[in-house]
């Protein structure tokens, strides 16, 4: 038993300076493969890397030159699955540790110090209780042995702060890639932050001959293909992150205060950035930016950007549901349901899985777990109400003044410069001209696939707005013959009215001559009368004046 001891102590010892071989001649292969810079090979690098981590999984060159291959390889969603307890987001849904222990450390040593958690011995004593001080009555009491590992390792940690600090500098940019962009500006922040630090500490420790020698020197992973101007481009990467959140913060705030209009132009500012965006944050500012529209009217707009929306992403919640209130805005009671049932199996997926997507996969705004039973309660019955509308007959009145955006009793020059308008906007040949600023990397789907649906969904929506215009113009037409015929019509009853009264003019001229006559000859006979009625008065008038008669000339008296 003695005498074998030695011999499997040398077995031990011989088994891991084999591993330890076959890591360093993986690296080193690697490394050959990756400066290349040629997909083939760094994929070839990636495989050999994850052999040498099944022998050493928490070697840090390997680390790191695998997450840098994936980047490079543009696969980001295999970065953010390997480096996801970094993520703030994840970490603040219960990705952190719930020891209070590791709080005051760097993210970067939770490798180092995840070994030592089992460790938790509190205040142990060095010396027995009972024993006293010489010089006085209090026992001689301990530290903690935990917090002296703690801040031990701690220590030697801040020496070599900038082993960690690519963890943040991949990371951020992959998260940039997948669009969880406070979560990519918090990383690039801190690498920046980590690595000023390091220079920092670098210039006053070393003296200056040290630098030139420094930098001749091989640096091992320091010496990576990829990092050349790598701060310079991290550096215009955050910048840009921080301008289109402040631009959506800027967005979103005019939403909420009631300004419509310049939630559109701070969403149409994002969507129409030179670098390109991603996907999935390109269909937040979609769904976004068709809320505002809704809000001042264009319903129309409103749906050709939740059809972009779910032509990037077709499970995307947010623009199902703003897709689906749009469609009811209008009446189009069949696309609407169809949209509904869609955010019903999801809902039913996600109770099914019991978890929302992962931190890693495309983020859903606003979804909680915990409010989806409620919300689908909720949808059930909105469907349930749809499907009775449909069966009533009000599936097909839909409301084509509404989705052109025109009011009714609208002139025809208003109805066709809002039709050509929206025609020369949302033709079926434009509707992928949007992707040329999106950035599709790392997607699980074909990239015709998506052009495909998008020009199906706004050709759906073309044939809608052609649909409407003819229903409405032809409308318009009949109500204007209509007011014609009916101008027509008072116009001959005007005429004939006009003609019947000069024909009685006419017919009662003659009449009227005659009667003319009688009442003339009629007239003379009554002033004859009223004459000789006028003497007589006055002749009695004189007698009464006197006893004798007064003779009085009538001839005299005349007028």
């Amino acid at each position: 038993m003695t005498a074998g001891s030695p011999s499997l102590a040398a077995e031990r010892k011989h088994w891991w300076l084999s591993n330890r071989k076959v890591v360093d001649k993986n690296l080193r292969e690697a490394r050959v493969l990756i400066a290349t810079q040629e997909q083939s090979n760094v994929s070839k690098a990636v495989g050999l890397l994850d052999a040498a981590l099944a022998l050493s999984p928490r070697l840090e060159a390997a680390l790191e030159l695998k997450a840098r291959s994936l980047l490079f390889l543009r696969r980001f969603r295999e970065v953010a699955g390997m480096l996801q307890d970094y993520i703030p987001s994840h970490k603040a849904g219960g990705g952190g540790g719930d020891d209070g222990s590791t709080s005051s450390l760097s993210a970067g040593d939770h490798f180092s110090i995840a070994s030592s958690a089992p460790l938790n011995r509190e205040r142990a004593n060095l010396l027995s209780p009972g024993r006293e001080q010489s010089d006085g009555d209090r026992s001689f009491r301990c530290f903690s042995v935990s917090d002296l590992k703690r801040r031990l390792l701690a220590g030697l940690f801040k020496t070599s702060q900038g082993e960690g600090e690519w963890r943040y500098l991949v990371l951020g940019q992959a998260c940039c890639h997948l669009g969880m962009m406070e979560d990519a500006m918090v990383l690039l922040q801190t690498s920046r932050r980590l690595a000023s630090a390091a220079s920092r500490r670098e210039s006053v420790c070393w003296s200056d001959d040290s630098f030139d020698s420094a930098a001749g020197e091989d640096g091992g992973v320091a010496a990576f293909p990829f990092s050349e101007s790598e701060s310079e481009s991290a550096s215009q990467l955050l910048a840009h992150v921080k301008l289109i959140l402040r631009r959506r913060a800027a967005a979103l705030a005019a939403l909420d205060t009631g300004l419509p209009a310049e939630a559109v132009r701070h969403f149409s500012k994002v969507l129409d950035s030179r670098r390109g965006l991603p996907g999935s944050f390109a269909a937040g500012c979609l769904v976004g930016r068709a809320t505002a529209y809704r809000a001042i009217g264009r319903l129309a707009d409103g749906i050709a950007d939740c059809n972009r929306a779910l032509a990037v992403d077709p499970s995307f919640i947010p623009a199902l549901r703003a897709r689906a209130d749009l469609l009811e805005a209008v009446n189009a009671l069949p696309d609407c349901l169809h949209d509904l049932e869609h955010l019903k199996l999801l809902y039913d997926a996600i109770l099914r899985d019991r978890k929302l997507s992962e931190p890693p996969r495309r983020p859903n705004h606003d979804i909680r777990y915990r409010d989806i039973p409620a919300n689908l309660r909720t949808l059930n019955a909105r469907i349930h109400q749809l499907r009775g509308r449909v069966a009533a007959g009000e599936g097909n009145n839909v409301d084509y003044y509404a989705l052109i955006g025109v009011r009714r009793g609208c002139t025809r020059p208003e109805l066709v410069r809002a039709h050509l308008l929206l025609t020369l906007k949302h033709k079926p040949e434009k509707a992928v001209g949007f992707m040329d600023r999106l950035e599709l990397a790392d997607d699980h789907r074909d990239l015709d696939t998506i052009r495909d649906q998008a020009r199906m969904s706004a050709s759906i929506l073309y044939r809608m707005l052609q649909k409407g215009y003819a229903i409405m113009a032809t409308v318009m037409e009949e109500e204007a013959a209509g007011k014609q015929r009916a101008k027509e019509a008072l116009a001959n009853a005007a005429a004939a009215v006009a003609s019947q009264v000069s024909a009685l003019r006419t017919a009662e001229k003659p009449k009227a001559e005659r009667n003319g006559e009688d009442t003339a000859v009629a007239a003379t006979a009554a002033a004859a009368v009223l004459q000789s009625v006028f003497c007589r008065d006055m002749a009695v008038a004189g007698s009464m004046l006197s006893h004798r008669a007064i003779p009085v000339n009538v001839g005299a008296l005349s007028c």
